[in-house]
C-alpha cells in the first residue's frame, strides 16, 4: 500500500517527535527512518506493518501472515493517516515558527507532527503509564500489558488490547503483572466505563468542542491530571496547553534560565502564552530541538 505525501511531511521527524515509537506495539530501526506498528482491525484479525518513506511516498508493507481485503487494505491507510498526522493543516504554525529566529528550523526539517497511536484508548492508557515514574517503567507497564493482554503476532510482538480485555483483569492481578502500581485501579476504571459505555474516547480527536472543554473532559477520567491531559490534547491536535513535567523542567532551565531551576510552573506558562494557541508545540519543539540536531 501506498500513500503519496504532502511536500511538508517527513516520516523521520513524525517518528522522532516523541518517545510514542519507542512503546509497543510501535518499533523503529536504529536511524527512526522506518516504524514497524501493530494495526488491530478486529479482535482477532492483526496487521504487523512495516511504514517506510521515498520520493515523497509512503510504503507500507504487511509483514504478517494475514489477508486483508480492501476496506480492511483502507482502514490501515486511514490509521498511518492518523497515526502520523499526515493530514494536519501546520502551514500557519510554519509561519509563526519562520518569524522566530531559534525556531525556523521546524519547517526546515518538516518537524511538528507528534506520533500517535491507532486510538485515543492506547493514547490515554499509554500517557497514564507515562505519569509520575521513569521512562524505563513506562516501557515496562507498556510491553508487560501488551505481552500479557494482546495477541500475539510476531516473536515479541503483541497487539494492544482493548479496553473490554484489561477491564475483565483485577485491581491486584495488574498491580502485579504490570508493575504498573497505583495506576490500576485508574486503569481498571477507565476500561470498565468504556466497556459499560459510560466514556467514549475515539470522538474525541474529530471533536469540535472548545479545547478547555476537551480538556476537562480528558481530566475528568482518574489518573489523567493536569500533564497527561495537556500532552493528551496535543496529539488531538490542540496545542493550548503544555503538560509541564520535570523533564520539559529542566529543559526550560537548560534553554532559558543558564540551568538555573524553575520553581514556578508559571514562569514556564507565561514564556510560552506569546505563542498563542501553537504555546505546546513551540514548547515540544523546543525542549526536544536537540534530538533533530
Amino acid at each position: 500500500m501506498t500513500i503519496q505525501l504532502p511536500a511538508h511531511f517527513s516520516l523521520h521527524t513524525a517518528i522522532n517527535s516523541h518517545g510514542w515509537y519507542d512503546l509497543a506495539p510501535f518499533s523503529a530501526n536504529e536511524g527512526l527512518t522506518e516504524l514497524k506498528c501493530v494495526i488491530s482491525l478486529t479482535r482477532k484479525k492483526h496487521a504487523l506493518i512495516r511504514i517506510r518513506e521515498k520520493n515523497s511516498v509512503l510504503t507500507i508493507a504487511v509483514e504478517n501472515n494475514v489477508r486483508l481485503t480492501r476496506t480492511e487494505q483502507e482502514r490501515i491507510k486511514n490509521s498511518v493517516r492518523s497515526m502520523l498526522r499526515i493530514d494536519e493543516p501546520l502551514e500557519k504554525f510554519y509561519s509563526l515558527c519562520r518569524k522566530e529566529p531559534h525556531l525556523r528550523w521546524v519547517p526546515k526539517i518538516k518537524a511538528g507532527r507528534l506520533l500517535r497511536s491507532q486510538t485515543m484508548f492506547e493514547d490515554v492508557v499509554k500517557m497514564m503509564f507515562t505519569t509520575n515514574c521513569s521512562w524505563a517503567l513506562t516501557k515496562i507497564q507498556t510491553t508487560n500489558l501488551t505481552k500479557k493482554l494482546g495477541v500475539k503476532i510476531a516473536d515479541n510482538i503483541y497487539s494492544f488490547p482493548p479496553a473490554e480485555v484489561i477491564a475483565k483483569k483485577t485491581d491486584r492481578w495488574l498491580r502485579k503483572e504490570l508493575s504498573c502500581g497505583y495506576r490500576a485501579p485508574y486503569l481498571l476504571e477507565l476500561c470498565r466505563n468504556i466497556t459499560n459505555k459510560k466514556i467514549e474516547l475515539e470522538s474525541l480527536r474529530q471533536s469540535d468542542l472548545p479545547t478547555e472543554e476537551l480538556y476537562w473532559k480528558l481530566r475528568s477520567i482518574k489518573g489523567i491530571g493536569h500533564y497527561a491531559a495537556g500532552n493528551l490534547l496535543k496529539l488531538i491536535g490542540r496545542y493550548d496547553y503544555l503538560g509541564i513535567d520535570s523533564w520539559v523542567r529542566t529543559r526550560f532551565s537548560q534553554l532559558h534560565r543558564k540551568n538555573r531551576p524553575v520553581t514556578d510552573d508559571s514562569i514556564i506558562e507565561k514564556h510560552y502564552d506569546q505563542y498563542g494557541i501553537w504555546r505546546g508545540l513551540v514548547c515540544v519543539m523546543e525542549v526536544t530541538s536537540d534530538w533533530h540536531e
